[in-house]
């Protein structure tokens, strides 16, 4: 007889891959349908799994999106850590390209992201929670900004502004990167454009 000891470990990974799928079967479908189009039939026929899978891994599109978005955000956050990792601490140019370098300027996330966050704004409760879900991200990644600025001999005056600012910058670039993918000036300026950020709301420690 098989002890339930043996048997978890299979049940869990077996759950991990239906997640996986739906996750995977969503992004392509909310990039290419729209999220607004998207059912949840639609993933699942993308997945090769019924309702009944979904609804024990996902209680609506709004949730899993949020699991995607958070799955997203940590991975982008690991290998910010990694790139600015192998960066010598007094080259904050360098350092900054690194951590570019590792930021994804994805075409499809951007259309999905966009349009979720315009379906978020017209749901009160959904706004609130992207909100403090964003205040959460910009409180994980600010240290590892902060940290990398001090090692260059920088530091910063303002994190609460700054973090605004980085975001702010990040998603006004990535439109215009996108808009240009063939033009290498766009790139250059989303990296000039950081540069100026991070100096204005830091200074060089005495």
């Amino acid at each position: 007889m098989t002890t339930p000891s043996n048997t978890a470990p299979r049940v869990t990974a077996r759950r991990a891959r239906t997640r996986r799928r739906l996750l995977d079967a969503a992004l392509a479908a909310f990039a290419e349908e729209g999220f607004g189009r998207t059912t949840v039939e639609r993933i699942c026929d993308r997945a090769g799994y019924t309702r009944g899978a979904f609804y024990s891994n996902f209680s609506s599109l709004d949730e899993l999106f949020l699991a995607m978005w958070e799955e997203r955000s940590r991975r982008m956050l690991e290998d910010v850590r990694a790139a600015l990792a192998g960066v010598q601490a007094a080259d904050p140019r360098a350092a900054l390209r690194a951590a570019l370098d590792a930021l994804p300027v994805d075409d499809a996330w951007y259309r999905v992201t966009a349009e979720f966050t315009a379906h978020a704004l017209r749901n009160p409760g959904l706004r609130r929670v992207m909100a403090a879900r964003e205040r959460a991200i910009q409180d994980t990644v600010l240290p590892v900004v902060v940290a990398a600025l001090r090692r260059a001999g920088r530091r910063v005056t303002d994190e609460a502004a700054l973090g605004q600012a980085l975001v702010a910058v990040h998603d006004g670039t990535t439109v215009q990167v996108l808009l240009e993918p063939g033009d290498p000036t766009a790139r250059q300026r989303r990296e000039e454009l950081f540069l100026r950020v991070l100096n204005a709301y830091s200074e060089e420690q005495p």
